[in-house]
């Protein structure tokens, strides 16, 4: 199989960002001696891996915010919403204009749409695949 094409982003402190190539994202806040701490995504999927006790870091979509301490997971956007699934560790997932909120742990996933309920779930093992699969894993 042939590697997708995808754009690694090594930051400071122990964040590293594996986007699709057509990926729609940017740094909200980062100080430049340090690791960012607020990633931005409007389309497309990017893979995070977070290096544990580096502080807080989080992913912004136009749907949710996905929250994390240290772990890996997927964020992928879309117009209709968000999809996050954790690979390992643990994270907190809420829409962006607040409220519900949810945990998840490695094997989890959860779809955030407008008008519907957020609820996780053990993602069939063909989802994961076909998402893991755009990053070549």
């Amino acid at each position: 199989m042939a590697d997708p094409a995808r754009v690694v982003y090594q930051c400071q402190g122990g964040v590293v960002l594996e986007a699709e190539a057509a990926a729609a994202l940017g740094v909200i806040k980062s100080d430049p001696d340090q690791r960012p701490s607020e990633v931005e995504v409007d389309s497309d999927a990017v893979l995070i891996e977070v290096a544990p006790a580096g502080g807080p870091f989080q992913i912004r979509t136009p749907h949710a915010i996905a929250a994390v301490r240290g772990t890996v997971y997927v964020v992928d956007v879309t117009a209709e919403g968000t999809s996050v699934f954790v690979s390992e560790g643990e994270v907190a997932v809420f829409r962006e204009a607040g409220g519900e909120e949810v945990t998840l742990t490695a094997g989890d996933g959860v779809d955030v749409r407008n008008g519907e309920p957020l609820v996780v779930r053990q993602w069939p093992e063909r989802r994961v695949r076909a998402l893991l699969n755009r990053f070549g894993r």
